[in-house]
């Protein structure tokens, strides 16, 4: 239902009444002028009435008409701020200013007749992530090769990289680049920004790097500080499985995921390896970073970093600020494909599982009990998708009908799907299938500051989610 906002009454008033300065002399009656005496005299009151008046300033309240009740100075005085209806809810925070009386319409959104993903930028080279940072209008996009390019609020795509470290970044196969990009939580003071890539010596690589001093829209290239750089480990058996997300948490930490390094026997149940892993670092305190003290492992028993183990290829994943809930899209090896929910404030120290399972699965743990391990929140097989791409959480405000939903995706068959989780429960689930209509093989997903929703394809296009209304 659509709340409206009664126009505001406008108070009762009219033009002061003025006269112009008038003198008994003007007009002193004469004898010589031979009026009778009686004429005089009225003359004489109606000369004081216009003397009073005068001296007064005619500015007295006019009074409302017989048949006309006057409004109460409340009203006129617009007692109660007008309340602003949003597709959100009632905004009761409105300035006013007292002495201009106004009208604020409610702000009220067309019923949505249909949603299509709306091209934003294209000829990119394999994005493979995209950020902003907060209350910035610029989009960031990742390329594979090396470069985070910039969409600007304009729509069009500089011509300049924001950063060009391809002569730092070793981009062979489809899994190894430029992989992640974070921007700390006051980047708008302080300029840092965190990537993750491969190096030339095939070493997955966190990294901070400022913008330049010169120029907002260039990151300053000699200004790199290396947190970590670690090779594949020594019972690799292929160049994948890097992972690579990173996302600031509302703690005001940075969570990286890493793969496996395609070693599942020796990685993923060993919590005292940063492989297969979910890491939680402080990287405002410490040399080159800091761990928080309230990771699970901090005082022992595994990795200091680890938050949660049992990953095989964490490509993408996001942290739900609002609802302090970590989606993390976890490749899978040849039968399950899944989501984990885990919550900031319950799940530190979770075994995903992998390689005793995969999924709900047994798999090198023959008589498994899935059970034991944190479950996938969403799984698939095979016969719908082949390789998951972990997605982002809408918080937009163009489709608020949308707010709190998961978007997620399947490289190899294109396909789209959302859910919302409501206290624990997978809910709303939707297929956007028809709506992506193929755009291109889904890299990765990402917000811009106002909460939108946006994915970038392997073959080098953007695109937008948007409501058509009417």
């Amino acid at each position: 239902m659509v709340r409206t906002v009664p126009a505001c009454l406008l108070p009762i008033g009219g033009p002061a009444l003025h006269s112009s300065a008038v003198t008994h002399r003007q007009y002193e009656p004469s004898i010589r002028s031979g009026l009778p005496v009686f004429v005089l005299a009225l003359v004489a009151v109606l000369l004081l009435g216009v003397v009073w008046t005068t001296v007064t300033g005619g500015d007295e309240e006019l009074a409302a008409p017989a048949d006309t009740e006057a409004p109460a100075a409340d009203d006129t005085q617009g007692s109660a701020e007008p309340t602003v209806v949003t597709a959100a809810g009632p905004d009761t925070s409105v300035a006013t200013d007292d002495s201009v009386p106004t009208t604020n319409a409610p702000v009220t959104l067309a019923p949505i007749t249909g949603f299509r993903f709306e091209t934003v930028a294209e000829g990119l080279q394999q994005p493979t992530a995209i950020a902003a940072p907060p209350g910035d209008d610029r989009l960031f996009i990742v390329e594979r090769i090396g470069r985070i390019k910039l969409l600007r609020a304009d729509g069009t795509v500089a011509d300049e990289s924001f950063l060009n470290i391809t002569d730092r970044v070793l981009a062979n196969g489809i899994e190894q680049g430029l992989l992640g990009l974070a921007f700390h939580p006051d980047y708008g003071t302080n300029g840092r920004f965190f990537v993750y890539y491969v190096n030339k010596d095939g070493q997955r690589t966190l990294s901070e790097f400022s913008v330049s001093t010169a120029s907002p829209d260039q990151a300053n290239r000699e200004s790199e500080k290396v947190f970590f750089s670690y090779p594949q480990p020594e019972g690799s058996t292929d160049i994948r499985h890097y992972g690579g997300g990173l996302n600031f948490g509302p703690d005001g930490y940075l969570w990286v995921s890493v793969g496996d390094g395609a070693d599942s026997r020796d990685q993923g149940q060993d919590p005292n390896t940063i492989f297969a892993a979910l890491l939680r670092l402080d990287v405002d305190s410490g040399d080159p970073y800091g761990t928080p003290i309230d990771n699970p492992f901090a005082n022992g028993g595994g990795a200091a970093e680890v938050w949660a183990y049992g990953l095989r290829n964490p490509w993408r994943f996001t942290v739900d600020h609002e609802t302090r809930l970590v989606y993390v899209g976890d490749v899978g090896q040849g039968a399950r494909e899944e989501i984990n929910v885990l919550a900031i404030d319950g799940d530190a120290g979770a075994n995903l599982g992998w390689a005793n399972v995969e999924g709900t699965l047994c798999f090198f743990e023959g008589d498994c009990d899935p059970a034991s391990y944190h479950l996938p929140t969403i799984e698939y097989d095979h016969d719908k998708g082949c390789s998951v791409t972990g997605g982002v959480v809408y918080r937009g405000t163009a489709i608020p009908e949308l707010d709190g939903h998961y978007f997620y995706a399947d490289w190899c068959n294109q396909w789209i799907e959302s859910f919302l989780l409501e206290g624990g429960v997978v809910t709303d689930e939707r297929d956007w299938t028809a709506e992506y209509n193929q755009a291109g093989q889904p890299n990765g997903f990402g917000n811009d500051s106002d909460g939108e929703l946006y994915v970038a394809t392997f073959g080098g296009s953007v695109v937008k989610l948007v409501a058509d209304r009417g």
